[in-house]
């Protein structure tokens, strides 16, 4: 009796170190720019203006099996904006926007993950809730968050993408210049890759 207790216990252990094995670790391809932010934003309620941020980094944990135990920590370096004009992108780095001569990194950590099922596509995806920083101030978001895929890569690595946005407002994140209601808003698109560690 006791020999197949131990002998259950010790299957039960090899099963459960077996499973907390199957959550990786990854780093966001920043090296192969394989990770984007980009933002829209209404320009007087004439038009739009829309942009990105060229220099992003990051790291997340996950496992297809079980995505709700998935972790996310993502930076923004506020002064690659870049939104095709470089007056434009000196003012939005200015004081009346992203300050970034005071505050030059926008964080994403995330505190919880709930799958939603799967889209059209046949995609698994999840409500990934966190905190964003910016200007100095932390706000909850919710990311509508898609699963793209994993596998090899022909490098020799092994790679899981993914696609998010939402929408967060100006004023949430501190006083900035007013550019009027309908410019309040912000939309968010990120997509990255993440190289698995080695």
């Amino acid at each position: 009796m006791l020999k197949k207790t131990l002998a259950a216990l010790a299957i039960g252990s090899a099963l459960l170190s077996a499973g907390q094995a199957m959550a990786a670790d990854y780093v966001v391809d920043k090296e192969g720019q394989h990770a984007f932010v980009d933002f829209k934003i209404s320009h007087l309620g004439y038009s739009y203006i829309t942009g990105t941020f060229k220099d992003i980094d990051g790291k997340f944990s996950f496992d297809a099996a079980k995505p709700e135990d998935s972790k996310i920590e993502f930076n923004v370096h506020t002064a690659s904006v870049f939104t095709n004009h470089a007056e434009r992108d000196k003012h939005i780095a200015s004081a009346d926007f992203l300050n970034v001569g005071k505050f030059d990194k926008a964080t994403f950590v995330s505190t919880s993950v709930k799958s939603t099922g799967k889209n059209a596509d046949g995609k698994e995806t999840a409500d990934v809730t966190g905190n964003l920083t910016l200007l100095g101030v932390t706000k909850p978001v919710v990311v509508k968050a898609t699963f793209l895929g994993e596998g090899k890569d022909p490098w020799g690595g092994y790679r899981a993408g993914f696609e998010g946005t939402t929408s967060i407002k100006r004023s949430d994140f501190g006083k900035q210049k007013d550019l009027g209601p309908t410019s309040d808003a912000v939309e968010l698109y990120v997509s990255f890759e993440g190289v698995k560690a080695k």
